[in-house]
């Protein structure tokens, strides 16, 4: 009896032990920072006279809008958990148009897909840059969701989503900075999505460099410091560029509410944000693309960024799209595509033209 008592608790470490293992081979451990693969060759670089167009859009991997997905809803009750490939496809070309016509030298996109499920393994930053010019001829792109598998009952297959930065102007480096997780479970924390910023560096025609960054802050973080958290990462790498010199842009899906805008979106949703913004910690710091002012005034609706998937919710409704910017740079043209990019994606395009202010003569 004891041999054999002892031969089952054996047996069950091991177990134990290739289940963890297992979970923890099919699962995506990045370091804080690491360098990241950049593609491309050729090109100008950035002249510091001419103005630089920038374009930042979450494209919801390339879904659509003919679906609310189970995690659209307040419940998780949402009943699709994949768009048609058809739909990917003809999202993929929507995608394309709206960068061809709107030209951007540098593309800041979110919610990219590679090698997932639920978009049929497909390739979006290959498939995007097909339909895209030759004039970009510039990438980089990094996992903030990567698994094997996922053992979720929406999910039940491979996870794969990225960040990706395209440019005409060459890419001289790219990083990744892993963002602060959302406390979990230690299984739920490998399956998990592992934020980060993306942060390339474009060569400047007399010397140095300015950095452009990419990033999707946590989503469903209710009840944690977890923002807070991953706008203080940023906080501090936006410091750190400052006192370096190195003029800077980031944009992305930041998840969060300008200060001041809770109020005004339906109280239903209002239990998504905090009363008090942790988004202020930077627009105290940076000036910021929408302004707080215009966010919340009286045509915010020009500034709208998102469109949720939800079936009581029948237009942009509220701002969690941004570009920040450096006191080196000064905006000429600003605006969020609407319109025509209702049905492409839960999110609007945030476009603005940067110049660069006279370098300051010793």
């Amino acid at each position: 009896m004891l041999r054999a008592l002892k031969w089952f608790f054996v047996t069950l470490l091991v177990l134990v032990v290739v289940f963890v293992a297992t979970c923890y081979l099919i699962t995506y451990h990045p370091d804080a920072v690491e360098t990241v693969e950049v593609h491309g060759s050729g090109g100008e670089p950035l002249q510091r006279g001419q103005p630089l167009k920038v374009l930042s859009w979450n494209v919801q991997y390339m879904a659509g809008k003919n679906y609310v997905f189970y995690y659209d809803l307040p419940d998780s009750s949402g009943p699709d958990t994949k768009p048609s490939q058809e739909d990917t496809f003809k999202t993929l070309d929507e995608v394309a148009r709206v960068i061809r016509e709107e030209d951007p030298d540098v593309v800041l996109l979110q919610e990219v897909d590679v090698d997932s499920a639920h978009t049929y393994h497909e390739d979006q930053v290959a498939l995007l840059r097909e339909r895209l010019p030759e004039a970009y001829r510039y990438h980089a792109w990094t996992y903030y969701h990567r698994a094997l598998y996922v053992p979720h009952p929406k999910i039940m297959g491979s996870a794969g989503m990225a960040l990706l930065v395209i440019s005409k102007h060459p890419i001289e480096s790219a990083t990744r900075y892993q963002l602060p997780l959302q406390p979990n479970d230690p299984l739920t924390t490998l399956f998990y999505f592992k934020r980060c910023v993306l942060e390339c560096r474009l060569s400047l025609a007399d010397g140095g460099s300015l950095a452009v960054l990419d990033t999707h802050l946590d989503a469903f973080a209710q009840g944690s410091d977890t923002m807070q958290r991953q706008v203080a990462l940023i906080h501090a790498r936006l410091e750190e560029l400052d006192a370096e010199g190195t003029p800077w842009i980031i944009g992305g899906d930041f998840n969060l509410l300008p200060p001041g805008q809770r109020e005004l979106i339906t109280p239903s949703r209002q239990v998504s944000y905090q009363k008090q913004s942790e988004l202020a910690a930077l627009t105290r710091e940076w000036s910021v693309i929408p302004r707080v002012e215009d966010a919340v005034g009286p045509d915010r609706a020009r500034w709208l960024t998102h469109f949720p998937n939800d079936p009581e919710i029948d237009a942009p409704d509220r701002t969690i799209d941004y570009l920040f910017y450096s006191d080196r740079l000064n905006p000429s043209e600003a605006r969020v595509r609407q319109g025509d990019t209702w049905t492409i994606s839960d999110h609007l395009p945030l476009i603005a033209t940067f110049e660069f202010k006279p370098v300051p003569q010793r």
